[in-house]
């Protein structure tokens, strides 16, 4: 195997604690990647020599993006409805249903063409980790093809044919839990990482989401919620009552839902720019932080709520909205993201982590809330390689 130095890092994030602080940075630092891997990490001046080098000219590198939560499979466009919202109308559950329609008479190519241009707007952002979620097709062939295509993006696909009941089971939703539970589960398993549910009002409600969470798990996926998003609801303590990886949106919490989070290590998923897009109110993440929870933060990018894949935003808006420090809001899109998926190799720029970086065209990682907009990834790396 070769080796690769990158030095003229004005500023390194590593999210190694060894290193000082939480996001463990350094000043004027330097890697070696050797087989898709960091194989050392420390002060330019300690650096060993390698086969080959690269300067960064002091720029700021910070660990890839994990982003933990996204809707990519899907066709149609729901601007009218987001036009809609912005002069008053509220955001409900039931507008998934339109998407439903469209994502079900596309074809194969038209939604693998639409996931390779989403996950490619992701890439040129800074995002080297993608979670994607079915949930837009709600047959049986529908999700597992869904699934399938997913698949070939990323290994961290998500099962949601709980998203909500669609129209022809609308005066039968005992006969969709048990379609989900069923038929559409052994489909969709073999595709699939984790099993999700929209526990909400025009959704699911906490007894049908244990059914579906539990028949997931039997098949050997993992539970993540989509939970307390448009009220306060059973979602964040049904994830911990199952141990779930995450609670996801974890907008309007009690404080009993607060304490459950802490004590369980479930990850609160929070996804700003959900609220951006929907005038809604934004997660405590300061409440949570100061719990002792786990913050991951992610874009929620569908065509709905939040059709922005942009992480970068998310930070931004962590910091202006949610009153989240600028090195907050970097380690729970990285860090974070990886706890929110149970993964131990991404996330940090560690020796034996995979080499996944972005290179910020700013001195500091400071520069991603204090310059909200500005696209100042100048570099995607994904084990070791530039996109």
């Amino acid at each position: 195997m070769t080796s690769l130095l990158l030095t003229g890092i004005g500023s390194l994030v590593t999210n190694d604690p060894a290193h000082g602080t939480a996001i463990g940075e350094i000043r004027d630092a330097a890697v070696v990647i050797e087989g898709g891997k960091f194989a050392w990490v420390g002060p330019r001046r300690d650096a060993p020599a390698a086969d080959s080098g690269v300067d960064l000219s002091g720029r700021a590198v910070i660990p890839g993006f994990v982003d933990s939560h996204s809707h990519l499979v899907f066709a149609g466009d729901r601007a009218e409805e987001f036009a809609a919202r912005m002069t008053g109308e509220p955001y409900s559950a039931g507008g998934i249903r339109t998407t439903v329609a469209a994502t079900r008479q596309a074809t194969d190519e038209q939604l693998t063409a639409n996931v390779a241009r989403l996950v490619n707007e992701m890439r040129r952002q800074g995002t080297t980790t993608i979670e994607i979620k079915s949930g837009y097709g709600l047959t049986v062939d529908d999700e597992a093809r869904g699934l399938a295509l997913a698949r070939g993006f990323t290994d961290e696909t998500t099962y949601l044919g709980a998203h909500v009941v669609p129209p022809e089971y609308a005066d039968d939703p005992a006969g969709y839990v048990e379609l989900v539970t069923g038929p559409m589960l052994e489909a969709a398993a073999p595709h699939a990482k984790w099993v999700d549910v929209f526990v909400e009002r025009g959704a699911f409600d906490a007894d049908q989401a244990r059914a579906i969470l539990t028949a997931g798990r039997a098949k050997g996926l993992e539970p993540r919620v989509h939970a307390n998003q448009l009220g306060e609801g059973p979602g964040v303590q049904l994830a911990c009552e199952l141990g779930a990886a995450a609670a996801d949106h974890c907008t309007h919490l009690t404080d009993a839902d607060v304490d459950a989070l802490a004590s369980s290590g479930v990850v609160a998923g929070l996804l700003p720019a959900v609220e951006f897009s929907t005038r809604s109110p934004y997660p405590d993440a300061r409440k949570l932080i100061d719990a002792g929870v786990t913050v991951a933060l992610a874009s929620d990018c569908n065509p709905g709520s939040c059709y922005s894949s942009s992480i970068p935003l998310c930070i931004a808006l962590a910091v202006r909205e949610m009153r989240m420090t600028p090195a907050e809001a970097v380690w729970s899109a990285t860090a974070g993201g990886a706890a929110s998926l149970r993964r131990d190799d991404i996330g940090r720029i560690a020796v034996g982590y995979r080499a996944d970086l972005a290179v910020l065209d700013a001195p500091s990682y400071l520069h991603l809330a204090y310059r909200p907009g500005v696209p100042l990834v100048a570099q995607t790396w994904v084990a070791g390689r530039p996109l």
